[in-house]
C-alpha cells in the first residue's frame, strides 16, 4: 500500500499538488515554501527524498528523526511560518529506500513564509506581492471555509462563555502544559482563531466556528435555521422510529448528546487489545460523530443524521466535495472542511490528527462486526458502519473461523490490489482523453500548454503522447515547432 502511493505520484510527476525534493543535507528553504504555497491554494504531498527526475534516491534512516524534528519547529515557529501548522510527517519505504512524504492540507488562512506571502502556479511556488492578488487570495478563502465568516454584531452574551472553564481543562487533560493554562477568555478565543478581523471589511467579530462551537440556542438558530443533527433509532418501527433526538445545540454540547444516544442503543462488545480492554462501541461512533460534526457544509439546508438500524448504523451530511466515490485506505485524502472547527477539537481532546479517524474506523469496525465500513465522498458524505449483534472478534478469533479479521484481511488486499490497479488504469485513460480533447480544440497546442490546463507535470502529458501515438490515435505532422497535432479516429 504505502509502495504504490510513491508509484502513483511518480507516475504523476510534479505538479499543482506534488513536489519532489532532493532533501541532501537537510531540509532546504524550498520545501517550506512549497508548504506555504499548498497551504495557500488547494494542499498538497511533498516526498522527501525523490529528485526533479523522480528519481527515489531515499534519505538515510538515521537521518530521519532530525529531519522531522527540524521539519516540525520550522513550521510551528510563527517568526517562519504564519499562521503556524500542524503537520504529521510519514515515513514510506520505497525499494528499500525511505522517503518522508508530507500531506498538506488546504488552509482557511493566508500564509506567509519568512513575511513572503506563495502561491502554488502548476508546479512552482511563486511569490505573491501585488495587493489586489493578495486580496482575491483572502476572498478566495473566505468563500471557501464558510466557518471564518465574521459576525461583527454578535457579542459575548451570545456566546456560552460559562463553558469555557470546562473546555480548558479539557485541553489540559489532554496536555497539561496546553497554551491555553495561561490564556484568559478572550486570548483563548484569539489563540483559537474564533475572535478574528475579517480581511475583507476590516471588521473584527466572532465566525461563525465561534458561534457554532460557543453560541447559545437561540443565536445559532438565528443564523443557521437548518442547523440540526437527527438521532434516530429503526430496528423495530421500520416505517418510522423506535427512538428520536432533536439536537440543535452548539457543537461540543451536540457531541455529548449524540454520543449518550449511541451508548444508549448499541452493544458495548468485549475487546481487548493487548491486555487492556477497549471500548470498540466508543471508538467507532466517536469518531463517526465527530466527523459528521466538524466536516460539515453548515450552511447548506441538508440535515445531518445519526440513524441506528438492526444491520448497520451510518451518519451522513452536507458536503463541499473534493470527488465523488467510495473512499478507501489507499485512495483517501485528508481535507479539512472546516480547520478552525477541527482544530478545536483537537486541542480538547476530541478528535486526532486529520486521516485517523478513517484508520479507526476500518481498524475498529472490522473488530466490531466483522465487516468494514464504507465512506462515500459526494455532495452528501456518508460513512455507514455495519452493525452484527451476534458477532463477537474473541469468539471467533479463538475458532479461527472464515470470518476473523485476520483472515478477511488476506481476501482484502487482493480485492484491494486489483481496485487501486482499475483506478490507475481509469486515471491514465482520463489524461489521455483530456489531451486528444485539447488536440481538437487546437492542433497547435503545446505541451507545456496541456499540462497547465489538465494539472499534469509536462513528463505525465509527454507520457500520454507516446501511449497515444503508439495506440495509432495521435500523430505529430512536421517538426516541434511549427508543426501541428493530428487526431486519428478512434
Amino acid at each position: 500500500m504505502i509502495d504504490k502511493k510513491i508509484e502513483n505520484a511518480l507516475l504523476l510527476g510534479e505538479n499543482i499538488a506534488i513536489e519532489f525534493k532532493l532533501c541532501e543535507g537537510g531540509i532546504s528553504i524550498e520545501t517550506y515554501k512549497t508548504v506555504c504555497s499548498f497551504l495557500n491554494r488547494y494542499g498538497g504531498d511533498i516526498f522527501l527524498g525523490i529528485d526533479d527526475n523522480c528519481n527515489a534516491a531515499g534519505i538515510p534512516q538515521k537521518a530521519i528523526p532530525n529531519l522531522v524534528k527540524n521539519f516540525i519547529s520550522t513550521i510551528s515557529n510563527p517568526e517562519l511560518l504564519l499562521p503556524t501548522v500542524y503537520l504529521a510527517p510519514e515515513i514510506l519505504k520505497y525499494n528499500n529506500k525511505f522517503i518522508i512524504h508530507i500531506h498538506v492540507p488546504p488552509s482557511s488562512e493566508v500564509h506567509s513564509f519568512k513575511k513572503v506571502i506563495y502561491d502554488r502556479v502548476n508546479d512552482a511556488d511563486v511569490k505573491v506581492t501585488a495587493t489586489n492578488q493578495i486580496a482575491a487570495m483572502y476572498i478566495r478563502k473566505q468563500n471557501i471555509f464558510t466557518e471564518r465568516k465574521v459576525y461583527p454584531f454578535i457579542k459575548k452574551t451570545d456566546l456560552s462563555f460559562d463553558m469555557l472553564p470546562r473546555i480548558r481543562q479539557m485541553a489540559l487533560n489532554r496536555d497539561s502544559n496546553h497554551a491555553w493554562k495561561k490564556l484568559n477568555d478572550n486570548e483563548l478565543l484569539e489563540s483559537a482563531r474564533l475572535y478574528v478581523e475579517d480581511r475583507e471589511t476590516g471588521k473584527k467579530g466572532y465566525n461563525l466556528a465561534a458561534i457554532l462551537l460557543l453560541g447559545k440556542d437561540d443565536i445559532i438558530q438565528s443564523i443557521l435555521p437548518a442547523y440540526r443533527t437527527d438521532a434516530i433509532l429503526r430496528k423495530v418501527n421500520l416505517s418510522r422510529y423506535d427512538d428520536r433526538l432533536i439536537v440543535t445545540t452548539n457543537l461540543i454540547n451536540s457531541y455529548d448528546l449524540l454520543m449518550e444516544f449511541s451508548r444508549k442503543h448499541l452493544w458495548d462488545k468485549f475487546y481487548l487489545e493487548g491486555d487492556v480492554r477497549v471500548s470498540l462501541r466508543e471508538i467507532i461512533t466517536r469518531e463517526m460523530l465527530v466527523n459528521t460534526l466538524i466536516h460539515r457544509e453548515f450552511t447548506s439546508t441538508y440535515i445531518s443524521k445519526f440513524i441506528i438500524e438492526k444491520d448497520k448504523m451510518f451518519v451522513e451530511n452536507a458536503n463541499r466535495a473534493v470527488k465523488d466515490g467510495v473512499m478507501t485506505l489507499e485512495n483517501f485524502e485528508p481535507n479539512p472542511k472546516n480547520p478552525i472547527i477541527a482544530s478545536f477539537f483537537r486541542n480538547i481532546g476530541l478528535a486526532d490528527e486529520l486521516g485517523s479517524g478513517v484508520r479507526n474506523l476500518y481498524h475498529y469496525g472490522l473488530r466490531y462486526s466483522g465487516k468494514e465500513p464504507e465512506l462515500i465522498d459526494g455532495d452528501i458524505f456518508r460513512i455507514i458502519v455495519p452493525l452484527d449483534d451476534n458477532y463477537s472478534f474473541g469468539n471467533l478469533q479463538e475458532k479461527g473461523t472464515e470470518n476473523n479479521p485476520e483472515t478477511v484481511e488476506k481476501g482484502r488486499e487482493k480485492g484491494r490490489e486489483k481496485g487501486r490497479e482499475k483506478g490507475r488504469e481509469k486515471g491514465r485513460e482520463k489524461g489521455r482523453e483530456k489531451i486528444l480533447e485539447l488536440i481538437k480544440d487546437n492542433v497547435y497546442i503545446t505541451q507545456n500548454e496541456m499540462a497547465t490546463m489538465i494539472g499534469l507535470s509536462v513528463k505525465g502529458v509527454e507520457k500520454n503522447i507516446r501511449l497515444l501515438k503508439s495506440e495509432g490515435l495521435l500523430e505529430r505532422i512536421g517538426p516541434d515547432k511549427g508543426g501541428y497535432w493530428k487526431v486519428n479516429n478512434e
